[in-house]
């Protein structure tokens, strides 16, 4: 079976309170409603992840714990600060990390850098507004080696809460 990734941006976020950092925003109501539905997307199209590495940020948690009840069976996951704000070389040394079992990993994150990581990895630019997450094919190889050369991987597809 070939490798998946899918990687998405976090839902979006409030900017209410001045006073909480960046790292500590939290989802608004339209990132509670999206995350879930993004979930059931993946669910319906068959790309339930086995694992989930995530930024340890406040709105990349929450969207995570808004969509792994869609899941089944439920995901191993672990939150890094190596995410929050990362670019190609953080993320894919985090992937590069996983156990060579899994097939399909939910990487959560943020912009700038998720679109650079799919840029990089597919030759694809796309835009990736909070929510869209990127599903993209690699090959059968060890989590380490598919990194190895830019390209290794096709766009498989890319779902937004808007189209849904």
């Amino acid at each position: 079976m070939h490798r998946r990734l899918i990687v998405m941006r976090h839902a979006k976020s409030s900017w209410n309170s001045d006073t909480i950092s960046d790292h500590d925003r939290s989802l608004n109501h339209r990132g509670r409603t999206d995350a879930p539905r993004i979930a059931n997307q993946l669910t319906q199209l068959g790309w339930t992840p086995d694992f989930v590495l995530s930024s340890d940020s406040e709105r990349t948690r929450e969207t995570y714990h808004r969509m792994f009840e869609y899941f089944n069976p439920p995901p191993e996951s672990e939150f890094l600060r190596s995410l929050y704000h990362a670019g190609v070389q953080e993320f894919c040394t985090a992937v590069s990390q996983l156990a060579d079992d899994f097939t399909t990993a939910l990487v959560l994150g943020h912009n700038p850098g998720w679109e650079q990581v799919v840029h990089w990895l597919a030759d694809q630019s796309i835009t990736m507004t909070t929510a869209n997450a990127a599903l993209l094919e690699g090959p059968d190889l060890p989590w380490f080696e598919t990194f190895i050369h830019p390209a290794m991987w096709q766009l498989a597809g890319v779902i937004r809460p808007k189209e849904l």
